[in-house]
């Protein structure tokens, strides 16, 4: 069977980016998004609420300060990400907040922040997952949990590069599954210790009290305060909308911010409903069993009584579900990671071909990359939850605490005359110190826990994202001196156009965006081959990536470039007398679509051979040779399988 047969039957048929019911058919509906942004954010309630409580020691009968703030917190951070939508409706989150509004290299920390945020996205929510599962297994699964997670990874990996809906679609019974099962759970688990409800706020106000007169009102500050860090990764995920508003159906701004009213609402809800039930049911860590999974079965037991069979099935149904959003949630780091980088790519942070899509309309670069660095991740922590957690919560946090400095410091220069800036302000302020609390608190006490590796990593990713950088404004700024110094060759006086005769000798230019290099490809021709060619056709195919595909108007305004670079080389061989013309295609692979187009060019014109020009670099090195796609040689490659001549002319830079 051929490769690109097992292809389709894996990943499914190509997608045509140029038909506008292609896109219509791919953007999600807040439900939908909820359900594949807003796992991520319901998915923390498995582990952000056990490390909470976890940090309050001995001392649970704090946890209903910490059900309080929990709920409290999710709102504020939702409602200040509303604005990012607003103001950012193309998508780009955290990133274009600090890029725009603090600068490029703040954005330039928030988006590598972001990277490692969605990579751990993946392998904090596989390895609870997997957790989940392994509460109700055998102890013997232990040793076999890095390996279960690996297959996940690898099944999500192809779930997402077949497609974003569809990835989702699967997953939708899973995650109503959580939500119905959880709802049922934390509704009962409530109830049924209802009369322990009005003595809970004295008795924990009397226990606070008792407390601080032991180890004082500072160390019960810093106990909470230390909890309520511990459990930041219960609000990792409200920034996914923010990211991805691109992907989501018009008017994306209504459609992102009732997506964010069901996460919020989810989230509080059910984070602060498990804390409530492990005070109202006293839970306590058992071996080789989560927190919930403890508590979960108390509540069945006491909701089924004399059928623990029946029970235990319930139970193993209830973590399946668990896991089964944990799965759902990683599915979030698919999504948003691969959009992070493609906004990256186009301010050559990153490689461009992190912009490039799939024949399924996915950034498959994105999607690999991802996926790689998670298996890496889990098998480096070796699947640590704990751990996972505190490198999640600072790389999630330091993007929260500068995209919402960001927000502080747009209120403050766009202050409107009805005064609505003031509570948009105070949001954001509010949201700042937050969250910029709770990442010094973790720097501080988890440093040596993990806190130093998630700020090793953050710095390495940037340090090496601003030499790529510098690699492609050097190679820009040659560019840019190749098209001055052909930018100064002369029309001609020839006012008509000069019709192509296909029986004739033609020489076929594959040009870009770059009128110096194609003019130099043209004027070597003509001093290599002097009057041997009669006509001069040009073709150029655009790579309709993530930024023209996602962006309001982007593919309109790249035909109209496209057109106006190829009418200036047809025009320009036409003021000289030469016969010219042009083809202009559009797809997700450039190589692909240059080699039919070529393919169709020779048909028309039997006597053609192929012409391009290409980069050439004083020290070439494997670096370069992966930021600068190879696009001439594959092309050549295809050409000569064909029987068709091409030539590749260099052009040092």
């Amino acid at each position: 069977m051929k490769y690109k047969k097992i292809r389709e039957i894996i990943l499914g048929k190509a997608l045509d980016p140029m038909k506008s019911e292609t896109r219509h058919s791919m953007a999600l509906v807040a439900f939908l998004a909820w359900v594949g942004l807003g796992a991520d954010g319901l998915s923390s309630s498995a582990y952000g609420p056990e490390e909470t409580f976890k940090a309050l020691g001995a001392h649970t009968h704090l946890g209903l300060y910490m059900a309080i703030a929990t709920a409290v917190t999710v709102f504020i951070i939702a409602l200040a990400y509303n604005q990012v939508i607003e103001l950012f409706p193309t998508g780009g989150g955290g990133y274009r907040v600090a890029t725009k509004l603090v600068g490029p290299y703040l954005g330039l920390i928030s988006g590598c922040a972001l990277v490692l945020d969605y990579v751990l996205t993946i392998a904090i929510s596989i390895a609870s997952g997997v957790d989940a599962l392994a509460s109700f297994l055998p102890l013997g699964f232990q040793p076999y949990k890095l390996w279960a997670e690996a297959f996940f990874i690898g099944l999500l990996i192809v779930m997402n590069l077949r497609g974003l809906k569809e990835a989702i679609q699967i997953l939708l019974p899973i995650f109503i599954g959580f939500v119905i099962t959880h709802l049922v759970l934390i509704v009962f688990g409530i109830y049924a210790h209802a009369e322990n409800l009005p003595g809970l706020v004295p008795g924990t106000i009397n226990e606070t009290v008792s407390l601080a007169g032991s180890m004082g009102w500072t160390g019960v500050a810093g106990m909470l305060l230390l909890a309520y860090s511990q459990g930041g990764g219960t609000y990792t995920g409200l920034e996914a909308v923010s990211n991805n508003v691109n992907l989501l159906a018009e008017p994306r701004v209504w459609t992102g911010k009732m997506t964010m009213l069901y996460m919020a609402l989810s989230l509080a809800f059910t984070a602060g409903g498990i804390i409530m039930l492990y005070l109202l049911w006293d839970a306590q860590p058992i071996e080789g069993q989560t927190l919930n999974a403890s508590t979960f079965a108390s509540i069945i037991s006491h909701m089924n009584p004399g059928s623990p069979v029946a029970n235990q099935v319930m139970l193993a149904v209830v973590l399946a579900f668990e896991a089964g959003l944990l799965f759902v949630a990683a599915n979030t780091g698919f999504l948003g990671g691969p959009s992070v980088l493609s906004n990256m790519a186009s301010d050559s942070w990153v490689p461009h071909k992190f912009r490039y899509l799939s024949t399924r309309l996915v950034t498959q670069n994105g999607i690999l990359v991802m996926g790689i660095a998670a298996l890496a991740i889990l098998f480096w922590t070796e699947g640590s939850v704990t751990l996972l957690v505190v490198l999640y919560s600072v790389s999630v946090f330091l993007t929260f605490a500068i995209s919402l400095f960001g927000l502080c410091l747009y209120w403050v220069r766009n202050r409107d005359s009805d005064g609505k800036w003031v509570a948009r302000l105070l949001l954001s302020s509010v949201g700042f110190v937050i969250c910029a609390g709770i990442l010094g608190v973790l720097l501080v006490e988890k440093f040596m826990d993990g806190g130093w590796a998630a700020a090793v990593i953050i710095g390495g990713i940037a340090a090496l994202c601003v030499w790529v950088r510098n690699h492609y404004r050097e190679t820009k700024r040659a560019i840019h001196s190749v098209d001055e110094v052909f930018a100064s060759q002369p029309f001609g006086p020839n006012p008509d156009a000069v019709v192509p005769d296909p029986d004739n000798q033609t020489a076929v230019f594959i040009v870009g965006s770059s009128k110096g290099g194609g003019l130099h490809a043209l004027l070597w021709v003509q001093r290599m081959f002097p009057g041997h060619f009669k006509n001069f056709i040009f073709v150029n195919a655009r790579t309709v990536d993530s930024h023209a595909y996602g962006g309001e108007g982007a593919m309109e305004a790249m035909r109209r470039d496209a057109e106006s670079t190829l009418e200036y080389f047809v025009d320009f061989c036409h003021s000289h007398g030469m016969a010219s013309s042009s083809y202009l295609g559009f797809g997700t692979d450039a190589v692909d679509e240059i080699t039919r187009m070529c393919e169709e060019i020779s048909n028309e014109f039997p006597n053609a051979i192929f012409f391009t020009s290409k980069l050439i670099f004083a020290s070439d090195n494997w670096m370069s040779r992966l930021l600068h796609n190879q696009a001439a040689l594959a092309v050549q490659r295809r050409l000569h399988l064909e029987g068709l001549q091409m030539v590749i002319l260099p052009m040092k830079v």
